[in-house]
This record gives C-alpha cells, sequence and structure tokens, in this order.
C-alpha cells in the first residue's frame, strides 16, 4: 500500500474535509497522513479526533489524521496540498452577497464573479499569494488541489505568485450535468432507471469555472446532444423534473433543496439559444450572464426556477454543523461514512500511478483554449496520469459564445493585475465592469465599491507603504 502525506489548508474546514474524509473511508490502496491546518486551531484538532475515529472504523487506521498548528511543518515533504478555505468569514460574504441588493443588484451565491465575486476575490488572492510562497519555500514538487472560489482566479494567484507550482482547481458542478444527462437517456427510454452511471457520460468540457460549456456529449456510441435538444424543447417552460423533494423530508432538507436546487431552465434556456449544453447549476450561470436575463429581481429568479442563497441560511447551517462536529467529538454521534461521487481521490491516485483519469479540472491555459488568453485559468477536460497533467485541446469556441466569456476571463485577470499592483482604482475598474454594476451611475458604483471594501476591511490597505500590513494581517 502506497504511503503519502496531504497537507490540508483549511483543515478545519465540516465541508470538503468531512467529504474527504468519509472517501478516504472507503479507500484501499493508498494511506498516509493528512496534516490538517487551519488559522482556527481548534477546528482542525476536532477534524483529527473525526477523522482518526472515522478511520479505524472503516478503513483500518491506513490514513492518521494530525492537526498542525505549523503550516511550514505540515506543508514539509507534502506530496499533495489541498485547498479549501473561506476568505474572511460569513460576516464579509453577508457583504458580498446584500450590499449590492440596496442598490438593486441580487446575487444567487455571489462568490465567483459580479460586485461580490470581485470582493471575495480582493481578499482571497493574498491568502493565495502567501500559500504559494509557503508551498515554494516548503513543498515545491507538491501536487495542489484547489477548492476554494473563486476558484478561477484563486488559481490563478498561485501561479502568478509561484509559476513552477503543480496547481488545478477542482470543481463538481459539470457531474450534475452528467446526471441530468443521464435522465435525458432514461426519459428517452435508451436505458432503464439506475443503469447508467454519471461517469458513464463521456462529455468534452469547454469554458471557465462555473460558466463551463459541453459541446459533446455521449454514452457508448450515443450522441446525446440530439435527445437533449428534445428534452430541452419539452421542458423549456417548466424546467426540469429531477428538482423534488423526498415526501417526508424535514425542514433543513426542504430549505435546503429551495437554496442550492434548481430547475434547469436557465441551463435549457441558454442550450436553446447557443446550442451548445450549459454544464454549471442555474444559480452559476445566472450569475455570468447580463441581470436582465434571469437575475435583476428575487421574483425572476424564482420565476425562472432558482432562489438567492442568503447568507443567513449559511450561518445557522454552520452553527448545526458546529453542533454536529461537538457530537462527533464527543463521540454521542458517529459519522457514517457514505461516497460523495467526488473525484479527488481517484486524481489523487492517478497522479500516483494507479490508472489513468479524464475529467475536466481548472488549469492554465496553454492552449487548449486558443480562443481565451494564455495562461488565464480555464476548465476543459484533462488527462491525469503518474505524475503529469495534460489538457485536453479543444475546438474553436463558438463565437457568440466566447464574447460572453471572454467578458470574464478579462475581468479575472484585471483583478489579478490589480491585486499584484497594488492598484485599487484597477481594481474599482475592472468591478465597475461587471454586468450589474455597469447598471449603476458611476458614482453609485464607487460608493458602492468604497462600502464593500471598507466593510470587509479592504479599504485604505492597498497603498504601496501598507500592503505588507496587510500580507502581515492575513498571516496572522
Amino acid at each position: 500500500m502506497s504511503k503519502i502525506k496531504i497537507c490540508y489548508i483549511g483543515g478545519g474546514s465540516r465541508n470538503w474535509a468531512w467529504v474527504l474524509m468519509q472517501d478516504l473511508a472507503f479507500e484501499k490502496d493508498i494511506g498516509g497522513t493528512i496534516e490538517l491546518y487551519d488559522l482556527k486551531h481548534e477546528d482542525a484538532v476536532t477534524n483529527e479526533i473525526i477523522g482518526n475515529n472515522l478511520m479505524s472504523r472503516f478503513n483500518k487506521g491506513r490514513w492518521k489524521f494530525h492537526a498542525n498548528p505549523s503550516l511550514a511543518d505540515a506543508l514539509s515533504g507534502s506530496d499533495f496540498v489541498i485547498i479549501s478555505i473561506l476568505p474572511g468569514d460569513f460576516e464579509e460574504m453577508t457583504v458580498d452577497v446584500h450590499t449590492p441588493e440596496k442598490y438593486g443588484i441580487y446575487q444567487s451565491v455571489g462568490d465567483t464573479t459580479g460586485a461580490g465575486g470581485n470582493i471575495r476575490a480582493l481578499r482571497a488572492i493574498p491568502h493565495f499569494r502567501q500559500i504559494a510562497r509557503e508551498i515554494k519555500k516548503y513543498s515545491p514538487d507538491a501536487w495542489v488541489i484547489n477548492y476554494t472560489n473563486p476558484m478561477s482566479i484563486c488559481t490563478r494567484a498561485l501561479y502568478k505568485e509561484f509559476s513552477d507550482i503543480k496547481a488545478f482547481g477542482c470543481c463538481h458542478e459539470v457531474f450534475h450535468t452528467q446526471k441530468l444527462l443521464v435522465s435525458v437517456l432514461e426519459e428517452a427510454e435508451l436505458s432503464q432507471p439506475g443503469i447508467i452511471k454519471r461517469s458513464d457520460i463521456k462529455v468534452n468540457v469547454i469554458g471557465i469555472n462555473h460558466f463551463t460549456w459541453i459541446d459533446e456529449a455521449g454514452w457508448n456510441d450515443i450522441d446525446i446532444l440530439p435527445y437533449y435538444k428534445k428534452y430541452a424543447d419539452k421542458y423549456a417552460g417548466t424546467g426540469s423534473k429531477k428538482q423534488t423533494v423526498n415526501s417526508d423530508a424535514d425542514e433543513d432538507e426542504i430549505e435546503r433543496n429551495k437554496y442550492f436546487n434548481s430547475r434547469d431552465r436557465v441551463k435549457i434556456d441558454l442550450f436553446r439559444r447557443y446550442g451548445l449544453i450549459a454544464a454549471a447549476g442555474d444559480r452559476h450561470l445566472a450569475e455570468f450572464c447580463p441581470p436582465s436575463w434571469y437575475l435583476s429581481s428575487p421574483e425572476m429568479a424564482e420565476s425562472w426556477g432558482f432562489a438567492l442563497t442568503p447568507v443567513s441560511w449559511r450561518i445557522k447551517d454552520r452553527e448545526k454543523l458546529k453542533q454536529k462536529a461537538i457530537a462527533y467529538r464527543g463521540g454521542s454521534l458517529e459519522m457514517t461514512p457514505i461516497e460523495s461521487g467526488e473525484e479527488g481521490i481517484k486524481i489523487i491516485k492517478a497522479l500516483l500511478g494507479f490508472g489513468d483519469l479524464t475529467t475536466n479540472v481548472n488549469l492554465p491555459n496553454k492552449g487548449q483554449l486558443i480562443d481565451l488568453p494564455l495562461e488565464s485559468i480555464v476548465e476543459t477536460n484533462a488527462c491525469f496520469s503518474l505524475n503529469n497533467i495534460e489538457p485536453v485541446c479543444t475546438k474553436n469556441i463558438p463565437v457568440d459564445i466566447l464574447a460572453l466569456l471572454n467578458h470574464h476571463v478579462l475581468s479575472q485577470e484585471g483583478i489579478i493585475e490589480a491585486v499584484f499592483e497594488n492598484d485599487m482604482e484597477k481594481a474599482f475598474r475592472v468591478f465597475s465592469h461587471d454586468y450589474a454594476v455597469q447598471r449603476l451611475p458611476l458614482y453609485d458604483a464607487r460608493t458602492l465599491f468604497n462600502e464593500m471594501c471598507s466593510l470587509t476591511g479592504i479599504q485604505g490597505l492597498w497603498s504601496n507603504t501598507n500592503y505588507m500590513e496587510l500580507l502581515r494581517r492575513l498571516d496572522d
């Protein structure tokens, strides 16, 4: 059995860290140590206890979790580094999502693009610059898996700070679209329910994170696109019938379904307009389009079959997860592992030589999407093999879709440049170019920008004389 060391930055997570430890409970080929590093060290200690208890019960202790208060020590000698952090806290995210509402700007997620995504990026980039410097110093040859949003910008910051880093971003949005395509085949009576797995659907992915598109989709020798067209025409007005809640669902499940699921009407509408399958969830897709299409108001979003996710719900859910973590740690509740369907472990195994894997991933553009700027972070398929990632080159992007993509890619590059150049004015200019912010008078746009920066601790920290103070604060 192969023994490896993984450094988990954000190791106190009650989301991705719990997903990882549950998936590891089923893993028999590899084992080793997972160093959990978190600014909230006690949360990492809790996950150490939870993880080790889970491994002892389900995986014969093949994995050892250790909460490490030293990032340098956690990184040293690591074969893999996983990053899943929250830039700031939900207090800052409340500003990202809800402050723009005073100006008639509504966001269904607010962590990747738009006013909220841009301000979140301004907070996240210094964190990722520092992480990249630490990786360069202590584990320069490690493979780095990023789960943090805004994924494209965070991953780009890693490369811009440390050009030789071996980093990539993983996102499960395309997986949900593959599941939808399974439903399409079942509705067309090409398969009985439960026969086709999500991974059986082969797709070619193009675009950027949370604004991905599929131009080829197949199962065995069947081209799925003609069947998807019939499905889209049928459900254009009502949306997909797949988003249902069990009749015995409790209040929490009903509320989660309301805020995180959709009826795929945005996805279907984009397909009928552009001819390619929009491959992210409606909540993300809507934010990448002009707000007049799907997101000019909460009522409009609801009419399209999705809802705005309030940060108050996330805060309430966090408190429930804290109580669950206490119960897991104390032993009054035991975690029962459920395989997530995520591909993080499969990717790690492929890089270790346990068979090749092709999946969608976020990487610097080396020509796999020739229509988009080189070095920008793009999402396409890539082939993982022993100590190697090879992006899959794609066909040209249709020019009408390219026009939408370029708007966001250039904005992402602009935010990156603004932080690296310590240029708040450039940051504001990029912010003002956002589709929703463009609707505001310039004075209101600047007022909103200044307010959001001030409320999240960014304002006044970007001059050449005190930028390093910001980095020091983030390191504390």
